[in-house]
């Protein structure tokens, strides 16, 4: 690792066992007698139980085979090729060119990881799983991008010592070096590539927030890491009467230009090149949003983002925080925490933010001044959980 990482924040032992820590170490010894086994499957109270845990113990050691399965058909485009029509396997062998014996594997596979179906006259069509796969460009962008991912995870305990190596921290433009002010061609090239997957891959997270939040009280919006203006245009076109400010990296900002003049957007939305590392935000706006940057910056850099904000805001303005979040210890699942594995380990590649629980970013938004900080309650928290701060309306004494 080129510098420290931050820690989660994680309560302090007091010293002293507590009830909950004898409960779980009585399980382990239980768990661990060698008759337990073979009793819990004799019994038909308990036998469900161990069947339920011996395959989610499957299911962790198959898991990489799953995410090949997965990537295979999306390389393949079998999720377009079978919405179209359902298709056998002399079909799909002509179209993908794969040799009938090994193709007939894949699809049987993704049958049963519910992705395809069988269907009549020995054809193949869309599983549940795989009909979002056929209409989400971006998820299908995003299983390709995690491809990287798992290159990189090839050896863990290597990975773990020097995850900044990898081909996800160099995907990534702002991982390890402030940008220059005038990126070179490869550079510009980066931020193409990252901004085209952002934009493609944020329609859930923004989906979240148009239909959890109410917009109706703000009349200028400061989106702060924008992108390309995915977030922007979509907002522009939920919330007519708004105007917008667009604040990120000059190169960023370069591609979003083409992006809003195409969809009729440049007299509501001015753009405001700069690094929130150096730069002040612009004053202005009465809500200012950051949407999947704070996880991506170490916690010395959210607090001066956060900070930034709030001296941007009027008095009485309000800050939206969305992004994917940890489920702390004491909540009681509202948020897969498997889903919680994938984001520790995608973060670690991407550079040098992590995922953060909602307490411990309402704590941070606080610190720096915010008041009635709360989530805001949305549909689907695997995409994202939504923050609020509110600045006060009193002036300081």
């Amino acid at each position: 690792m080129s510098q420290p990482l931050d820690l989660a924040v994680i309560a302090a032992p007091n010293g002293k066992p507590t009830l909950k820590d004898a409960w779980q170490a009585q399980l382990e010894r239980w768990y661990a007698h060698p008759g337990l086994y073979r009793w819990s499957l004799g019994n038909p109270i308990t036998r469900w139980l161990t069947r339920r845990r011996t395959r989610k113990l499957f299911d962790l050691m198959a898991g990489f085979v799953h995410s090949q399965v997965l990537l295979a058909c999306v390389r393949l485009d079998l999720f377009r090729t079978l919405q179209q029509a359902p298709a056998d396997l002399a079909e799909l062998s002509h179209r993908t060119s794969l040799a009938p014996s090994a193709l007939q594997r894949l699809l049987l596979s993704s049958v049963a990881l519910g992705l395809l179906e069988q269907r009549g006259h020995g054809r193949f069509g869309l599983g549940p799983l795989g009909v979002p796969l056929a209409q989400h460009e971006g998820i299908a962008q995003m299983i390709e991008h995690n491809h990287l991912l798992y290159q990189d995870m090839q050896d863990p305990i290597e990975f773990l010592g020097n995850a900044w190596r990898g081909g996800m921290a160099d995907y990534w433009p702002y991982a390890h070096a402030k940008p220059a002010s005038a990126p070179q061609a490869g550079e510009l090239n980066k931020f193409t590539r990252y901004s085209e997957l952002m934009a493609a891959s944020q329609g859930f997270v923004v989906q979240e927030i148009l239909s959890s939040y109410y917009f109706g009280e703000h009349r200028c919006v400061l989106d702060v890491g924008a992108g390309r203006g995915r977030f922007v245009s979509e907002l522009a076109a939920h919330a007519p009467h708004l105007k917008f400010k667009m604040f990120d990296l000059p190169p960023v900002l370069d591609l979003a230009r083409e992006n809003l003049r195409s969809k009729g957007l440049s007299d509501r939305v001015s753009l405001h090149p700069g690094s929130f590392l150096d730069d002040p935000l612009p004053a202005g706006a009465d809500l200012i949003t950051l949407v999947r940057v704070a996880h991506d910056h170490p916690d010395a850099v959210v607090r001066q983002i956060l900070q930034k904000a709030y001296d941007a805001l009027p008095q009485g303005g309000t800050l939206l925080l969305a992004e994917p979040m940890a489920q702390s210890e004491h909540e009681s699942g509202s948020n897969d925490t498997s889903v919680d594995a994938y984001f520790h380990f995608y973060l670690l590649a991407m550079g040098d933010g992590r995922l953060r629980t909602p307490q411990e970013l309402m704590t941070m938004m606080a610190q720096v001044g915010f008041i009635h900080v709360e989530r805001v309650p949305n549909a689907m928290p695997i995409h994202a959980q939504i923050l609020l701060g509110r600045k006060s309306k009193c002036l300081p004494c």
